[in-house]
């Protein structure tokens, strides 16, 4: 049994939800996509929610549910929003409530060639038509979130498109 929440991060395109879905069904403890939550809460995609009420607002939302999820006593596995460990003390408020914390690390090329076709439901990058510039603006925003991203307890190779290994790394280290 494991002894604290599970939560699984990284940038965006790195396979966080699918990953934490399939742990999920793996070890039979309930798995919460935070967007997807903070989506249903508010009855509003999370475009929709940085277009009527701009980021910071989003932000703050989102720390406050993330809290409040942390917080349950039962345990459960949550797939984190790319932004959320590098705004307020998320990180370190993570780091405090598990010891099971799980960065998907993926190359700038693996994150680009994913998100790419999928951009429309990204807000952040839904106005980059090129490659090139989407690798480019991946690279500075990777840049910036990495520091947050490398304080998780485990750092797992993300590159890897077999999502069962993937799960198997992560089952090898949870404690």
């Amino acid at each position: 049994m494991i002894n604290s929440h599970v939560i699984v991060l990284g940038y965006m395109g790195c396979g966080k939800s699918t990953i934490a879905r399939k742990l999920s069904s793996i070890i039979d403890i309930p798995f919460i996509d935070l967007d997807k939550y903070i989506e249903t809460k508010y009855n509003m995609t999370i475009p929709e929610i940085f277009d009527s009420e701009g980021e910071i607002k989003f932000r703050e939302i989102e720390k406050e549910t993330l809290e409040k999820l942390l917080m349950q006593k039962d345990k459960i596995i949550i797939s984190i929003g790319g932004g959320t460990p590098c705004y307020f003390e998320n990180m370190q408020y993570i780091l405090n409530s598990s010891s099971n914390v799980f960065f998907i690390n993926a190359t700038v090329s693996t994150l680009a060639n994913r998100l790419f076709y999928e951009k429309d439901s990204r807000p952040l990058i839904k106005s980059i038509n090129d490659i090139n510039k989407l690798k480019e603006f991946i690279s500075k925003h990777l840049f910036e979130r990495i520091v947050y991203y490398r304080k998780s307890n485990h750092i797992i190779d993300g590159n890897d498109n077999d999502v069962e290994n993937i799960c198997n790394q992560i089952l090898k280290k949870l404690i």
